[in-house]
């Protein structure tokens, strides 16, 4: 079993810039791939950003590309989202998401083990 727990939510105005951090624990992540998701009020769960176990293969959904970037840290299984130049419609709980199957997928399906989300609120 893997946990996963978000943390670096909060309340900031547009244009501004929030870290958000996942820390895993339980089995070892190294060979994971890792993933952020996110879910707005009303809406699916979509895609964010996707790294390989290495961190060399990154995939981004197109609302993320330019502003927001992803990293971690497999020695302290940390996750990183860097979001930068936040906007009103990013607004939304922020899932990390772990996947076994070593693809950097953008499918929800894909992701064996998330996390109980945290939120991100951008006010205008």
């Amino acid at each position: 079993q893997v946990q996963l727990v978000e943390s670096g939510g909060g309340l900031v105005q547009a244009g501004g810039s929030l870290r958000l951090s996942c820390a895993a624990s339980g089995r070892t992540t190294s060979s994971y791939v890792m993933g952020w998701f996110r879910q707005a009020p009303g809406k699916e769960r979509e895609f964010v950003l996707g790294i390989s176990w290495s961190g060399g293969t990154k995939y981004y959904a197109d609302s993320a590309k330019g502003r927001f970037t992803i990293s971690r840290d497999n020695a302290k299984k940390m996750v990183f989202l860097q979001m930068n130049s936040l906007k009103p419609e990013d607004t939304a709980v922020y899932y990390c998401a772990a996947a076994a199957s070593g693809v950097v997928a953008n499918m929800r399906d894909e992701y064996d083990y998330w996390g109980q989300g945290t939120q991100v609120t951008v006010s205008s």
